[in-house]
């Protein structure tokens, strides 16, 4: 393996396992460093593969773009990684438990519909579901 200060994208992109692409955004967006450039080619050291790797953690455990920029630059210097990884992950495991009480109301309301809807049109569908939000019996029930 090549000393790692002279790792090119598609060789940094290989070891973290994303495209070249997905480098050159993060690069641009400013999450990544700007490479080192030699005979106008972009190089990489051990850092940049470190940093990619922290990105691509938090993006799979379901961080945006904007939260990871928060990880890398929401916080005075000198605090821990643990404590900006803490404060990230509370704050995102509550946001989580709302999506999840937001996809159960609508797999049981997604239910609901498929026992009880009798409509032979989508029009009748609507005064069912327009009756039933203003309070008044449905027909889309009946």
């Amino acid at each position: 393996m090549r000393q790692m200060a002279q790792l090119t994208v598609s060789e940094v992109a290989q070891q973290v396992g994303i495209r070249p692409s997905a480098i050159r955004y993060y690069e641009r967006i400013g999450v990544l460093p700007p490479a080192q450039r030699i005979n106008g080619q972009r190089r990489y050291d051990s850092m940049a593969v470190h940093r990619l790797a922290v990105i691509q953690w938090a993006r799979q455990t379901g961080f945006t773009l904007d939260e990871i920029k928060q990880l890398f630059f929401g916080f005075r210097d000198g605090v821990p990684a643990s404590r900006r990884w803490r404060q990230l992950s509370r704050r995102k495991l509550s946001e989580l438990e709302s999506q999840l009480k937001r996809i159960k109301t609508m797999q049981h309301l997604l239910r609901r519909m498929m026992q009880c809807c009798r409509c032979d049109t989508l029009d009748e569908c609507g005064r069912g579901i327009f009756r039933k939000s203003s309070g008044k019996k449905s027909l889309a029930s009946s």
